[in-house]
């Protein structure tokens, strides 16, 4: 076990004074969320952030993130700013819907889901990886890291939601135009959060709906492929476009297609990408850190492919996956709303006050972990499991809302990490100067630079 004195603590912002924290974000003004966190609320079970017309609560007590994440009243929907900024984007589709139609979408879909089953899935993966490799070989200059991964990703995701390999433009532009999305959206404008009053319409800028234009227009290409008549597919997308609603038996319109399937292929690419993203940039920091994932993928794979079976019995390289997700949750906050005045253990809250559940707060809570910034995988070893506070690690989320892609994800995880860190290095550029913000996910503030070279 590596001693805690000699663990690296990979970039994070410093927390600060609530005043403070509020001046450094303000004065940053890159609608970073991490900025705006104030060191006491890495302390609190439940409090206030700072100041604001609506009331913004930080609740990090297990309990009580269950209490709002399983809602069993529908009084704790999506959050209003939430839901205002993504609606360009993916509609009222399962992913901010709540109540009755959620749960009407949700039995709609389910059928669809069956499909996300790794075994079924894992072929596209290793056909995307090949691509990957076949890149990375005819590669000669830097390149950024975050555009590596969102390319990987969001070509397994198309593989497994539309069965076509995605081209190389239509990834770049669907990066981009997501890059600026994040960056431009209104939920992250401070203002909103601290001086609007509750469930204010939200008017969005050009340059958000021009970006959400953009990428609607390269799912609806996707979608229309499965529409036109003559062609047969056996993938998501035909499970999403066969589903019928149970009362009167009607189908998705093309536009409630797109919101759909635009959920199912944005987060399931753009969350894994952030993933990776931090899973390669900690990798590439830590020579020791390679040499044991190495040697396991020696141990289990040999010299062959690395099949579905290995990847379950690599726990090594699992738990380097499991410490990213700790310290880098690709879900950075999951905002709720109170629909009315209520109480959320002994604390009143008003309707209207946002509700922060933050996974970054939980999985560095100075409560729930032994050196809470530090990077350290072995830290969920089966030996030192009562190390680990249930509850306060959600990477995938909790309640009817978890993630129904968190096997998949960590397959793909396992696959890519042993594929590409067994045949390359990867070499950083000014990897002291990279610092996280947290938008719709978590995100380096600028593009991780690098290189490879050949390992083997």
């Amino acid at each position: 076990m590596v001693l805690e004195s000699t663990l690296y603590e990979p970039p994070r912002p410093r927390p600060l004074s609530p005043v403070l924290a509020l001046i450094r974000a303000a004065a940053r003004g890159d609608g970073d969320l991490l900025s705006l966190l104030p060191a006491e609320a890495y302390r609190m079970a439940i409090g206030p952030l700072g100041y604001s017309r609506r009331s913004i609560v930080i609740v990090n007590a297990p309990e009580l993130v269950r209490t709002i994440l399983y809602d069993t009243k529908d009084i704790f929907p999506k959050n209003d700013l939430m839901v205002d900024a993504l609606e360009p984007l993916v509609g009222n589709s399962i992913f901010v819907s709540s109540g009755p139609e959620w749960r009407r979408q949700r039995a709609m879909i389910d059928p669809a889901f069956s499909m996300m089953r790794v075994n079924r899935a894992f072929a596209p993966m290793v056909a995307a990886v090949d691509d990957c490799e076949a890149k990375l070989d005819a590669e000669e200059g830097r390149f950024s890291l975050d555009l590596l991964m969102s390319h990987l990703t969001a070509d397994v995701i198309c593989r497994t939601v539309f069965s076509t390999s995605l081209a190389t433009q239509t990834a770049h532009d669907v990066f981009e135009a997501f890059t600026v999305f994040e960056r431009s959206v209104a939920q992250v404008e401070y203002r909103r959060l601290i001086m609007d009053p509750a469930f204010k319409p939200v008017a969005q800028k050009p340059e958000v709906l021009a970006a959400c234009e953009k990428i609607r227009g390269h799912l609806g290409d996707l979608v229309d492929t499965h529409l036109a008549e003559g062609h047969s597919f056996d993938d998501i997308a035909t499970a999403v476009i066969a589903a019928r609603d149970s009362f009167d038996q009607k189908a998705f319109t093309r536009k409630e297609l797109l919101d759909q399937l635009g959920v199912l292929f944005l987060a399931g690419h753009e969350t894994s990408a952030s993933a990776l993203t931090w899973v390669f940039f900690l990798i590439a920091t830590q020579p020791e850190v390679v040499r044991r994932i190495r040697a396991e993928v020696d141990e289990v794979v040999g010299e062959g492919e690395v099949e579905f079976e290995h990847t379950r019995r690599m726990p090594y390289i699992m738990n380097v996956f499991r410490e990213t997700l700790r310290l880098y949750p690709p879900i950075t906050f999951l905002p709720r709303v109170a629909l009315e005045d209520t109480m959320l253990g002994e604390r009143r809250i008003k309707r209207g006050a946002m509700l922060m559940v933050a996974p970054w707060i939980l999985h560095r809570h100075d409560l729930y972990w032994r050196n809470p910034h530090g990077f350290d995988p072995d830290r969920f070893l089966p030996e030192r499991k009562e190390e680990l506070t249930p509850g306060a690690y959600l990477p995938f989320g909790i309640g009817p809302r978890v993630c129904v892609g968190a096997a998949f994800a960590q397959t793909e995880a396992a696959l890519i990490v042993a594929r590409l860190i067994r045949r390359y290095d990867f070499h950083l550029e000014e990897a002291e100067k990279v610092r996280p913000a947290a938008r719709l996910t978590t995100r380096p503030t600028k593009q991780i630079m690098c290189r490879v070279t050949r390992a083997r």
